[in-house]
Order: C-alpha cells, then sequence, then structure tokens
C-alpha cells in the first residue's frame, strides 16, 4: 500500500468495524494488529486447553493494586478478544443512555441517546448476520427492521426451560446471537462461548468485519506490529506512531489515526506516550484517560435436578430481562440473565477444586447461567502504568444490585425445578466487558473524546473500541462497539482530514 491515508490500531471490534465501513470511501486504510491470525488446530475445540491453561491468552503480565502480578484474560490476535466471545449482540437499552439510578449510585449519561444510534445498530446487526426474535424481550428497545436472520433454535432441555420460566410468569427471550450454528457443529459438537473461532461459524470481528473491509483494494492488514507510542505536534496533531514490526522499529503517518486496541490497553498506549507538552499522557486534558474502568458483575449459577440430565450441546439461546430495569431496592435494576454455553466436565475441573467425578456428574445434570449487573463508572477505578507494565485497580461497584439478582435467579430457578443451585462470581482475572477508559462527552474537561470518538485534544485522533462507553449497561457491549465504530467512520469520511 501507499501512504495510508488512515491508520487503525487493533483488529478487533470497534477497529475492524470502522474499517469495513469506511472502505467503500475508497480511502487508503492500514490496520495494524500486535497479534497473528489464529489458524485451526487441535486445541481450538479442547476444552481442558480453553480453560485449564493459558495456551491462546497472551501471557502478559499485569499488577492490580496491591502490586500482585496476574494474567488477564486478554487476547492478542487478529479478530482481538471477538476470537473468543460468546457472540451475543445485544442493542444497549433505551434507558441506558440517560442518566439510571442503580442501588450503587446514578449512572452520568451519554452525550447521544438511543435514537442516534439506531441506525447504526441496523448497520453492525446485518454485518454479523444476527440471529434473533423481536417481541419477546420487555425491556428491547424500537426497532427499524427486524433481525437478519431466525434466532438459533433451542435445544430441547431449553425448550423446557422456557417453558418453565414462562410459566413463573416470566419473559424468556432469544439471545441475539452472531452464530452460523450448522457451520459451527461441523467444525466440532461443542458449544461456542468462550471457545476460539477458527472455522467460520462464529461471526467475529475477524470473520464479519475484517473480512469484508479487506475485500477491498485500498484496505491492508499488518500482522505482528505492536505500537509503542503515538507522537503529538504541532496543534496537537498525530504526526506519528512508533511501532515494532517483525522487521524492526518504524514510524509511521496518516492524516487519520484510529485507537482500537480494546479498554485497557488504548489508555495505556495513551497513557505511555507522554511527552514534554503532555506530561500525563496524550489526550489527557481532562485528566480522565485510564479512568472509570468498568467491568461487568458477573456470576456462574448451575442450575440442578439430581435425576434429569441436560445433553445441551451448545445451550445459549435464551436470556430474561425482567429484572433489567427494575426488580432491586425502591425498583432499581438488577441486571440480565442468559445462558452461558453447556458447561463440561472438563471445563469444572479445569476451573475449579471439584474432584473430577463430581465435576462430570454435575456438569451432565446442570442448566448453565450468567448473571450480569452493571458496573458503575468511578474515576478511581483505572488503568496506570508503572514502569511500562499496566496496573489495573478495579473498584467494583454496585455489588450489592448483583447479589439481589443472583439471590432472585435462585429463588425462580428453584421454583422452576432445580432444587440444587451452585453459583461462583467471576474475579479480575476474567474480563467481564471492560470499558470506559476514554469516556466519549461533550464536556473537553470531563471527558477524552467527543460523541463521534474524535480527541479532544488532538483533532486528527479518534478512539473506535470499548474505551469511549460512559457507561457499561447490564448487556453484553460487542454491538454498541460496532455500531458506534461505524458512527465514526461516517464522520471520518465525512470530515476534512487536514481540519
Amino acid at each position: 500500500m501507499t501512504t495510508p491515508e488512515v491508520i487503525v490500531i487493533g483488529s478487533g471490534m470497534g477497529g475492524a468495524s470502522l474499517a469495513s465501513s469506511l472502505a467503500p470511501s475508497g480511502r487508503r486504510i492500514l490496520i495494524l494488529e500486535r497479534g497473528a491470525h489464529l489458524r485451526p488446530c487441535a486445541e481450538d475445540r479442547d476444552p481442558g486447553v480453553i480453560f485449564g491453561t493459558d495456551h491462546f491468552r497472551s501471557g502478559e503480565g499485569w499488577k492490580d493494586a496491591l502490586g500482585r502480578d496476574f494474567c488477564p484474560g486478554n487476547y492478542y490476535m487478529v479478530g482481538g478478544n471477538s476470537k473468543f466471545f460468546g457472540a451475543a449482540m445485544y442493542r444497549f437499552r433505551a434507558q441506558d443512555f440517560a442518566p439510571l439510578s442503580h442501588l450503587g449510585g446514578t449512572t452520568p449519561g451519554w452525550p447521544i441517546g438511543y435514537d442516534t444510534l439506531a441506525p447504526y445498530y441496523d448497520q453492525a446487526e446485518a454485518l454479523f448476520q444476527v440471529r434473533g426474535a423481536a417481541g419477546d424481550d420487555p425491556t428491547e428497545p424500537p426497532r427499524n427492521r427486524p433481525y437478519p436472520h431466525p434466532p438459533v433454535p433451542d435445544e430441547p432441555m431449553i425448550a423446557d426451560l422456557r417453558r418453565r420460566l414462562t410459566a413463573l410468569g416470566l419473559h424468556p427471550s432469544a439471545i441475539p446471537l452472531a452464530v452460523d450454528i450448522d457451520r459451527w457443529l461441523a467444525g466440532g459438537q461443542t458449544p461456542w462461548d468462550g471457545f476460539p473461532e477458527t472455522r467460520g461459524g462464529k461471526l467475529d470481528a475477524e470473520t464479519a468485519a475484517l473480512a469484508k473491509a479487506l475485500s477491498h483494494d485500498n484496505v491492508a492488514l499488518r500482522t505482528g506490529c505492536r505500537v509503542r507510542r503515538l507522537l503529538a505536534g504541532d496543534g496537537g496533531r498525530i504526526t506519528g506512531i512508533e511501532v515494532d514490526t517483525p522487521e524492526g522499529r518504524e514510524t509511521l503517518t496518516a492524516p487519520v489515526i484510529v485507537l482500537a486496541a480494546g479498554a485497557v490497553q488504548s489508555a495505556a498506549l495513551l497513557l505511555g506516550s507522554a511527552d514534554a507538552e503532555h506530561p500525563a499522557g496524550l489526550a489527557n486534558r481532562s485528566d480522565q484517560v485510564g479512568r472509570n474502568f468498568m467491568n461487568h458483575n458477573c456470576s456462574a449459577v448451575l442450575a440442578l435436578h439430581p435425576l434429569r440430565r441436560n445433553p445441551s450441546i451448545y445451550q445459549k439461546t435464551l436470556a430474561l430481562n425482567d429484572f433489567y430495569l427494575t426488580g432491586g431496592e425502591d425498583g432499581t435494576p438488577l441486571g440480565n440473565v442468559q445462558l452461558l454455553g453447556k458447561i463440561s466436565g472438563r471445563i469444572l475441573t479445569a476451573t475449579t477444586s471439584l474432584p473430577r467425578p463430581l465435576a462430570h456428574w454435575i456438569a451432565a445434570r446442570s442448566v448453565d447461567f450468567y448473571a450480569m449487573s452493571e458496573d458503575l463508572p468511578n474515576t478511581d477505578s483505572r488503568v496506570t502504568l508503572r514502569d511500562g507494565q499496566v496496573v489495573l485497580d478495579w473498584k467494583r461497584s454496585n455489588w450489592p444490585a448483583h447479589e439481589a439478582l443472583v439471590t432472585r435467579l435462585k429463588t425462580l430457578l428453584r421454583k422452576a425445578g432445580f432444587p440444587i443451585i451452585l453459583s461462583r462470581a467471576f474475579d479480575r482475572r476474567t474480563p467481564s466487558h471492560q470499558c470506559g477508559t476514554a469516556r466519549m462527552g461533550a464536556d473537553p474537561d470531563a471527558s477524552v473524546v467527543d460523541p463521534f470518538g474524535r480527541s479532544h485534544d488532538h483533532p486528527n485522533l479518534f478512539i473506535a473500541d470499548a474505551s469511549v462507553l460512559p457507561t457499561s449497561a447490564a448487556v453484553n457491549p460487542a454491538l454498541t462497539i460496532s455500531a458506534l465504530a461505524m458512527r465514526t467512520a461516517d464522520h471520518i469520511r465525512d470530515t476534512d482530514l487536514a481540519a
């Protein structure tokens, strides 16, 4: 490629979606990815390897607030973390964009409303070929068009669960999924939730968005390229990017730079690009870079009947949003409940201290749920750097609401015919939708980027990943990240690059 007009740092959900949307404009786009392509291998359907080892993880070490080392569950490869995602592609609820009172506090709201993002949700659902069914979810926001495809079908055990929950007056609904179920199962009889996409059955950032972008001759991808710092010049414009490549250190330039390395790494890169003019890091006049880190409050909840086996293969098709907007103390929100991919004995053995026979007995009889509650923004919950190493000081919020959600779910599952209920909260080693470290807003003194994702401080720098989310909501953010990135792409296309 000749000199690019746009450089995108990161090939995950945000970067790939932006590139796919901007590519038809003819702009020369170069995508930089620090990892490599994930190819089919014997380990990609092996639950013992996936859940019991760090085989697919980066091996990168972060520190917590107390200085303890830990290996995060983040992935650096083409497609980013989406290679392992559960493929749930939810729209944020309309109420998520306005200030909303929770048990743990009130969210700040967004500088845009749901109506602004709705057309881009339509585009993102089409790009990721989302399978779903409108009308069953009591919190679903207004839609301009139906889902591109019918929902992934319930397996028999889950169809029975749906009937049991409906009989309790609940409103079970189909999870909107970016999965070609026949193609996925042709590659192996396993769930997709937490399993890597290597054979085209899961529509992730690589197989959907990046593939579309790279179908254009004006888009190129370079792998093995780790960006070390951004360089700022006169007027605050980003004048270069220092990149470690397989051929050595290079400095690349382009009129427009898009940062899409993920909520933690985008913040770390901006902080690590500090210079004499910007001693607190780039894009950080507001002192908000790295702050407001959010990670959903999540628990696994397993419901068992000792005399009833669950032969489901993939399971992840049903959700409950009855308590998304209400149900807690004083009518406050509790969160979302959705099924996990089917837990196996090997997964339980790899992730718990249960004896192997007991783990297999439980897994053979369990229906496996994922309870998720909103984590509220907090300026002291943050990403920083210490001697170049990421330090993650996550200050979990709104936890009593999550405990109330899990308690409510357990009560309902017992009424639905499951006498044994087990639960376990996820810890900081499990990334549950990291977001918020470069929040968008209209006020340059209180936010990092404007409502289009453009830096308040650097006119040719955009951020297009989960870091710009002002709030985490309580549903999976992948579709919202994609929709925001597409909106940013439109803004780049319509903006004078020299401005």
